[in-house]
């Protein structure tokens, strides 16, 4: 009987001293966030495009609405634009990037029709991390 408590605290013990070795597992940057260059400039793209495009009542934008995906469970951080009021209809515009990269692609309807330049332009601008809004806000 006098064996379980013994095994039990020579376990306890073990657990202890390999807890006490574990290093501290920060990164080396401590400005680092942990999110992949992917989430950062999604980020960045999605707080532009909402300032510029929505919260700004741009007209060329006053039909939609914007869908926030940034942290979906499929690894792609992105934003949709949809049917104002409408977050779950067809999007007409998608912005996303994946994996590692801070490349972002932009593609629905909307790039083909009259705002797909200024689209691209004001995404381009935003991911090189200038968040003006340019000159149609």
């Amino acid at each position: 009987m006098t064996r379980f408590p013994l095994a039990l605290a020579v376990a306890s013990a073990s657990l202890l001293a390999l807890s006490a070795c574990q290093s501290d597992k920060r990164p080396a940057n401590p400005g680092a966030s942990g999110k992949s260059a992917s989430l950062r400039v999604m980020e960045q793209v999605a707080i532009a495009a909402h300032k510029c495009w929505f919260a700004s009542k741009d007209p060329a934008f006053s039909k939609y609405s914007m869908a926030n995906e940034l942290n979906n469970f499929g690894g792609t951080p992105r934003f949709l634009v949809v049917p104002k009021n409408n977050y779950g209809g067809k999007p007409l515009l998608v912005v996303q990037a994946q994996g590692q990269s801070s490349h972002v692609e932009a593609f629905g309807p909307m790039m083909e029709g009259p705002t797909g330049s200024r689209i691209s332009s004001d995404i381009n601008r935003w991911k090189a991390g200038d968040s003006s809004c340019g000159s149609a806000a």
